[in-house]
């Protein structure tokens, strides 16, 4: 649990970046990418984590979302890290406009921005109770999985290096395709322990990442419940940001829905899905809760278009003050960064989202073709 809520976080909400470091440390021997990847799935869960952290955000416009310059979410900070093994955690980023509480939980995670004295909530989807007592993967099992990875990313490493004075390997994924803003992905990870200490994502054409989470310093044990479990202030303003993902079952049925012809007769609106976007053809159509995921292209330059009836009650908050764009005569808001684009609008009653790792040019073209 505790190696996955480390990866949930980095990867997933507060997110990512790498940038490499040293320290005194001695680097471990050198090994295979299946077996570093192996061992540090393999490995036993210390008690805890506390480490010291540095996030740089690159990424976001000046106040694109949160419409403060001063955010450390947004302008990047220094701060700290707790960790428990029952999937808890807390980030602390300082600030001089005031502090950044990233706080999660198998059920939920946090953020509350001091300078805004605002609260973002998102529920995480619930997760099964037999993952206590899953098998550890065997080697076997991480190769076919680099494998298949290896179809779309050229793997280098693992290098052997040291990270915040533990010894620790290090890798890097470079899609193998043109086509995507992403140039690579750069993980670090203890050699020992197998708990992330850096991870990073960089754009095509930046030597800086454009996000970046990087432990400074680190120590493993038991981690208090007072360290992860932060009340917000009772005044602030609540912004619920839904659920990161809902079951991709629809009813009683345990059938995934997949394909346009069903996904269509399931879903309670009418679904727009035209045979290709911005010149990527439609290769996937999901029935993900109460939304409808189309999948334009393949990895990495995909074009996701997600579809929900629309909910004039939810229009407004932080995408209202990103730029618009008229999207087919509806008013578009759109958030370009160096590593993708997304844009969301309403039209006839249907709600859109589409997001991609390409220039706000393509995006913008792949938005008039959904009609």
């Amino acid at each position: 649990m505790l190696i996955a809520a480390a990866v949930a976080v980095i990867a997933g909400g507060t997110v990512v970046a790498v940038a490499a470091s040293s320290g005194t440390g001695t680097p471990p021997p050198p090994t295979t990418l299946a077996d570093a990847v192996h061992q540090a799935l393999t490995a036993p869960q210390p008690d805890g984590v506390t480490a010291d952290v540095t996030y740089t955000n690159n990424l976001f416009p000046s106040g694109a979302l949160f419409g403060n310059t001063g955010s450390a979410l947004i302008s990047g900070a220094s701060g700290r890290l707790w960790l428990t093994n029952d999937g808890r955690g807390r980030i602390e980023l300082q600030s001089e406009s005031g502090d950044v509480q990233i706080v999660w939980s198998p059920t939920e995670v946090t953020v509350f921005d001091m300078s805004s004295n605002t609260v973002y909530k998102l529920a995480l989807p619930p997760s099964s109770d037999q993952s206590q007592t899953q098998t550890p993967p065997t080697l076997a099992d991480v190769q076919d999985f680099l494998t298949k990875l290896a179809e779309y990313y050229d793997i280098s490493g693992p290098t052997p290096t040291v990270v915040a004075d533990q010894p620790a390997y290090a890798a890097t994924l470079s899609p193998k395709e043109a086509g995507s803003l992403l140039d690579s992905v750069r993980i670090a990870w203890d050699a020992q322990q197998g708990v992330p200490l850096e991870a990073g994502v960089y754009a095509t054409g930046s030597a800086a990442p454009a996000l970046e989470l990087a432990v400074n310093h680190i120590s493993y044990g038991a981690v208090a419940d007072a360290d992860v479990d932060i009340v917000p202030p009772s005044d602030a303003k609540v912004v619920d940001l839904g659920t990161a993902a809902t079951s991709p079952y629809s009813g009683s049925t345990s059938t995934p829905i997949t394909g346009l012809a069903a996904v269509e007769a399931a879903a309670d609106f009418s679904v727009v899905a035209p045979d290709s976007v911005a010149g990527r053809s439609l290769t996937q159509a999901r029935l993900v809760g109460d939304r409808v995921v189309l999948v334009y292209g393949d990895n990495p330059g995909a074009i996701v278009v997600i579809e929900h009836k629309s909910d004039s009650t939810q229009t407004s908050g932080m995408l209202s003050a990103l730029p618009k764009v008229d999207v087919n005569g509806a008013t578009g808001h759109e958030l370009s960064t160096e590593l993708g684009t997304a844009i969301t609008w309403e039209n006839n009653g249907v709600g859109f989202v589409l997001v991609g790792s390409v220039p706000a040019a393509t995006a913008e073209s792949a938005a008039q073709d959904v009609k």
